[in-house]
């Protein structure tokens, strides 16, 4: 241990704070256990007695039942106690009793405490058991035995003049036998009594008040001394009878003679322990103070890997948590702050790459409406010149047909930027894609002769298919699918459309065409608005890319799982849309 450290501190203060109190318990036990056993003793006894005194005025002029009540009370306090009439006689009560069931008739024997020795008290007893008394009937009904000799099983030839009782035992009270001779303690009551009546006369006002008088008697030939209280049971002058209870103090004394030999032998085992509990104490408790110190110091030293953790619930385990959190945090901090530049240059090349993207799509709407505008233009000045007559509706026919593409690349851009600000509400409703698939692909006629191209249309089954979703916007996206592939599509091919069940009650359709495949590298960027595989402003090869960032929204839209692929052949598109056989959705 460190000479200033917590652990002394500690093992310093628990060991004199447990010394101190253990002296200062040995001190007290030493001069107030006595007395504090003696006042314990004492309102234990006040207490009994006064219940006697309401039980009392309950059985009182019923013998049998007032000896009984007088017995137990006896027994349940480890007391000799005696009734007194007004001139302080003991009534002549036998509490002790053993009851026969013997020939159908119940027979009550009771057990003489005068001249009676411990091993004459029949043991064993219990109810249902069988007992043989000898004794002597004491009444004409012969209904009370004053007993002779007890037996329990076997018994020796009966002696002349006696009754033989065998019955089964139906109640019982015998005195209770604990740490004295309760037979002998009774009998010093009457010895008691007299010396306590020659003071009773200055005695009368208190016991008059129903207040317990309170003495002390010293039995002259064993030295043992007694408590005796004294209480008024009835509430009239005229039939008052008292309570005289009498307990040995004998115990208590014993008991504090052994405490302090106890202690004598105990105190140097009581200071070994002391100062080996304090001291696993101490290493206890400053353990995750220690702990912390550790990890504290590895953190000024800018160590961040991680600390052991104080794993309790209490004040240490929080700050053991916190400590390691806060370590953590730097460390990746830190870990952040070496990956900043990394990070910072690589948001700085996109934004380059958007920012190409982006002079690229002015470029190609540029291109777009620049080349219609001229035309028009070229168009309106030879109608502004005067053309021949057979000239003047071609002319016308071709401003209008330039007009209405930029009229549609337009209308594109608007879309989209309805969709890039959530403006677009789908409006589901149950429809057939089959009918629809079957409807564009009718409208693609020309478009499909005009390259010498095949269009194939395949589904699961014969019947049709029903999803749920936005009519409107898909065909939008069907339209755009149609017009890709068969834009990028060789002469003399055929394009696929397939429509097939797909997990999770969803339709899955595709368009494949035949053609060249894209660059693995421009497959996750052909749905961007600002981007477009060809490079080329042939008006006849390339789209504004647009067509595909307004599929995307609108598939997404849907919850709609979306994606192209390089085939054998070329290129395949696909999407998914939840299937409706004829249930009800709302939204």
């Amino acid at each position: 241990m460190r000479k200033h450290g917590v652990v002394l501190k500690l093992f310093v203060i628990t060991s004199a704070l447990i010394l101190f109190i253990f002296t200062l318990v040995m001190l007290a036990e030493g001069l107030f256990f006595e007395r504090f056993y003696r006042m314990s003793r004492i309102h234990q006894l006040e207490s009994a007695i006064t219940g006697f005194s309401h039980k009392y005025n309950e059985v009182k002029g019923n013998e049998r039942e007032l000896s009984s009540l007088l017995g137990t009370f006896m027994n349940r306090n480890d007391t000799s106690s005696a009734l007194l009439n007004k001139s302080f006689n003991k009534a002549n009560l036998n509490p002790y009793y053993v009851k026969l069931q013997s020939g159908g008739k119940s027979i009550t024997v009771p057990i003489p405490t005068a001249g009676a020795t411990v091993n004459s008290i029949p043991r064993g007893v219990s109810i249902g058991s069988n007992m043989i008394v000898d004794g002597i009937f004491m009444d004409e009904k012969d209904t009370v035995l004053h007993p002779i000799t007890f037996w329990s099983d076997n018994a020796a030839p009966l002696d002349q003049g006696l009754v033989r009782i065998v019955g089964k035992v139906t109640d019982f009270l015998l005195p209770e036998q604990r740490s004295f001779n309760p037979l002998y303690q009774d009998a010093l009551v009457d010895e008691a009594l007299q010396d306590w009546t020659a003071s009773a006369e200055a005695r009368l006002s208190r016991l008059h008040e129903g207040e317990t008088v309170r003495s002390e008697w010293k039995d002259p030939w064993s030295g043992v001394e007694y408590a005796v209280l004294v209480k008024s049971l009835s509430g009239t002058e005229v039939d008052e009878h008292y309570m005289f209870v009498m307990a040995s103090l004998q115990p208590v004394g014993e008991a504090v003679d052994i405490l302090k030999k106890y202690v004598i032998y105990l105190a140097p085992v009581i200071l070994a322990l002391v100062l080996a509990l304090s001291l696993i104490y101490s290493r206890i408790v400053s353990r995750p103070l220690l702990t912390l110190n550790r990890s504290a110091a590895r953190l000024a030293k800018l160590d961040f890997t991680d600390h052991p953790e104080i794993r309790s619930k209490d004040e240490f385990g929080e700050l053991s948590r916190n400590m390691n959190a806060l370590s953590r945090n730097l460390d990746l901090a830190l870990s952040e702050l070496k990956l900043a530049n990394e990070q910072l240059q690589e948001d700085v090349r996109e934004k380059q790459r958007s920012e190409q993207l982006r002079k690229e799509l002015v470029a190609n709407i540029s291109h777009e409406l620049k080349t219609p505008l001229g035309i028009v233009k070229g168009f309106a000045e030879g109608l502004q010149d005067g053309v021949a007559d057979d000239k003047r509706e071609r002319y016308l026919a071709l401003i209008v047909n330039e007009t209405d593409r930029m009229n549609a690349l337009i209308m594109d851009m608007l879309e989209l930027s309805k969709f890039e600000v959530k403006a677009v509400k789908l409006q589901n409703e149950r429809f057939s894609l089959t009918g629809l698939v079957r409807k564009l692909a009718s409208s693609f006629t020309q478009q499909l002769e005009s390259k010498h191209l095949t269009l194939r249309v395949r589904q699961d089954g014969e019947r049709e298919l029903f999803v749920y979703a936005d009519r409107r916007r898909i065909e939008q996206v069907l339209l755009n699918l149609l017009s890709n592939a068969i834009r990028h599509a060789i002469e003399n091919s055929a394009i696929v459309m397939e429509m097939e069940k797909a997990e999770g009650a969803a339709i899955k359709t595709t368009v494949e065409n035949t053609g060249p495949s894209i660059a693995e590298e421009d497959l996750g960027r052909i749905w961007d608005q600002f981007y477009r595989v060809e490079r080329s402003r042939d008006r006849k090869s390339g789209g504004t890319g647009l067509g595909l960032a307004i599929v995307k929204h609108i598939l997404e839209l849907h919850g709609s799982r979306y994606g192209a692929v390089n085939t054998a052949n070329g290129v395949a598109f696909s999407f998914t849309l939840q299937e409706n056989k004829g249930e009800i959705h709302h939204e």
